[in-house]
Formats: C-alpha cells, sequence, structure tokens
C-alpha cells in the first residue's frame, strides 16, 4: 500500500501555503512530517482528511483516487474536540459506531484500549475528571477504534509525562510492524527520531528533504565530537572543559562552529571541518589535558533541521512554546447538545 501525494497547491488569498508539494509513504512506514511554524504541516494533513481540498493535485492510494473512509484512515487532530461531559465508555463506543463498528465491536475496541493505554480504571467517568495528558490517550483511542490502514498523528505527545510517551512510541512501532501507514507531525524531534524511520521537511509549501532518516545523516559530515576531561582524577566541570576547549582550539587555529554544554554536564564540539577531528585530537594530547572521552557524535535528527532550514535552537523552542501555548488556550473538550448520545447508561 502506498500513499501518494502529488502536485498539491493550496492558498488563501495572496499566501501560497502549498507549492506544487509531492510526497510518497508507504505500508509500514512511519513519516516524521517536521517544518517550522506555518510551513504547510497542518493543512497538508488536512487536506489527506478532506477537511478542504486542494487547488490542485491529487492524492491517491496505490494509483487510485484516495477514497478517505473512517475504517480507512484514523486522524488524531492537534486542536482536540471530545465531549467533556460524557463517560470515556460511551463516546468512544459512540465514535465507533459512527465509524462503522457494530456496538459490541466499539466496546470490544474501546475496552481493548482503555487496557493497553492503562485507562480501564476511567472507563466509567466522563473526560472533564481527566489530566490533559490523559485526555490525550483518550483522543488517540478514537483515532485507532477502527483498526485504520492509515494514522496520522499530530502533535501526538503533547501533553504527555516519559512514561506516556513511551507508551506511545510503542503503539506507533506497533502499528508499522502491522504493514499500515503512520503520518507523525511534532515539534518534540527526539521522540520523532525514535520512532519514524522516514521524514519529511516542509518549507515555505515545499518539501525540502524527505527520505530514509538512517540514509540522510550518512550524508552529514561527522563533525560533532562529545568531550570530557579530568583533573587529578575529577571529571571537570562542563562548563570549565568548554572554556578550556575554545580557548585551545583558538590558539591552535583549529576552526569551530560552536562550543555547547547540554543538560549541564555534556560538552559538545562541532567543528567547521569534519578533518580537523584528528587536529583537536593531536592538541588535546599536546597540552597535557586528560581525557576522559572524545567520541564522534551521530547528527540527530535536531542537526539536520536546523541546518537544512536555517533555525536555531533557540527558534525551535520558540516555535514548540507558541505551539503548547495554542494547545493549552484551546480547550480539549466540548459539552454534549441537547440528547446527541441519548439516555444515559452505565457499561456502554
Amino acid at each position: 500500500m502506498q500513499l501518494q501525494i502529488q502536485d498539491i497547491h493550496k492558498s488563501y488569498g495572496d499566501n501560497h501555503v502549498l507549492r506544487g508539494l509531492s510526497l510518497n509513504v508507504s505500508s509500514g512506514q512511519a513519516l516524521g512530517l517536521l517544518g517550522r511554524n506555518g510551513a504547510g504541516k497542518t493543512t497538508l494533513i488536512r487536506i489527506i482528511m478532506n477537511v478542504f481540498p486542494a487547488d490542485s493535485g491529487q492524492i491517491l492510494l496505490d494509483g487510485k483516487p484516495f477514497l478517505r473512509t473512517s475504517k480507512t484512515i484514523g486522524y488524531l487532530p492537534e486542536e482536540k474536540g471530545l465531549y467533556a461531559d460524557i463517560s470515556l465508555i460511551r463516546q468512544l463506543v459512540y465514535l465507533g459506531m459512527l465509524r462503522g463498528l457494530t456496538r459490541d465491536e466499539a466496546v470490544r475496541a474501546s475496552d481493548y484500549w482503555l487496557d493497553r493505554l492503562s485507562m480501564t480504571g476511567y472507563r466509567e467517568q466522563n473526560l472533564e475528571t481527566l489530566s490533559k495528558g490523559n485526555q490525550q490517550k483518550i483522543q488517540l483511542i478514537a483515532s485507532l477504534l477502527t483498526k485504520p490502514e492509515i494514522v496520522i498523528l499530530d502533535e501526538p505527545f503533547s501533553g504527555l509525562d516519559p512514561v506516556n510517551v513511551m507508551m506511545m512510541r510503542e503503539i506507533v512501532s506497533d502499528i508499522v510492524k502491522e504493514g499500515r501507514i503512520v503520518i507523525l507531525s511534532g515539534h518534540q524531534m527526539p521522540f520523532i527520531e525514535q520512532v519514524c524511520q522516514n521524514i519529511a521537511i516542509l518549507d515555505n509549501g515545499v518539501i525540502d528533504l524527505a527520505g530514509d532518516l538512517v540514509k540522510i545523516k550518512q550524508t552529514y559530515p561527522r563533525n560533532t565530537i562529545e568531550i570530557r576531561m579530568e583533573e587529578e582524577g575529577q571529571r571537570l566541570p562542563a562548563e570549565r572543559t568548554a572554556e578550556i576547549l575554545r580557548e585551545l582550539m583558538t590558539t591552535k587555529g583549529i576552526r569551530f562552529e560552536e562550543v555547547s554544554v547540554q543538560n549541564g554536564r555534556r560538552v559538545l564540539v562541532t567543528l567547521e571541518e569534519a578533518n580537523d577531528r584528528g587536529h583537536l585530537l593531536d592538541a588535546l594530547a599536546g597540552s597535557g589535558l586528560s581525557v576522559e572521552r572524545f567520541f564522534v557524535v551521530e547528527p540527530t535528527l535536531e542537526d539536520i533541521f536546523l541546518k537544512k532550514t536555517g533555525y536555531t535552537r533557540e527558534d525551535l523552542a520558540a516555535d514548540e512554546r507558541a505551539s503548547q501555548e495554542s494547545l493549552a488556550e484551546a480547550p480539549m473538550t466540548k459539552k454534549r447538545r441537547g440528547g446527541l448520545f441519548g439516555s444515559r447508561k452505565r457499561g456502554a
């Protein structure tokens, strides 16, 4: 199975959001859809979901026009919208039946996912009583009830603690192993790197870079080194190590892009030229300094994204904050209207 996105254009007035975007995703793949805020990620997802049409271009499934049905595609939107004052099991069963399941099938699917996500104890509770992280898990369940062939997750890690992030990664991995397609959009690069075999970076409405992440990494220079230093048998503080390295490389004429300290203890040196790794090692050896660790670091997805887009880590953090603030301002739930769910019954 292959989802083919061909030459998609979309404009809002004079704003040309998507400019002939093309992309393929195959069965058994998780694709990380990346881009700065406003790059066109959510617009593309909404076109795939047929929320609104493209101005031109087409979306095919195995070479034929993609007929979006509730059983074919599951969607976890960035902006959530389940019902606050309805029990979890009642609205999950309701949503499952809307998407073509029988009541018994919907109950079984709901109970399976509630158990899988450690939510069985909340089965009869209303959504408004849950934390935002647990509400996010219910939104995920709603997107997976019909075992869709294509799963689209927009900011799926929002509100999740580390344990639930790990659970989310396992679920995505299992979906991929079953031969389905996953498209995952978000700002949390480390999480996306862990679950996605393929990436696509959008910039100004076009695909700037796409492909197998391992192969993409192989094309990037390995010019970042992790260094740890000792003095009298004790590890030097990271900030002191960074200071020594800056002075040493400046003195020796070794050109570097940056010396950074991560998590308060990890010192990374990014050289302008990967060939200068040997020169730096020689300089350290000749300085009389004690080096505990000199390790060439593989470029991360975040490194690749920053190099490709010209963004800085500060820009990326600002984008993520803006996204989180937007989600925090938008309610994750809505109130029921009239008799939408009929009379109340316990246990679905």
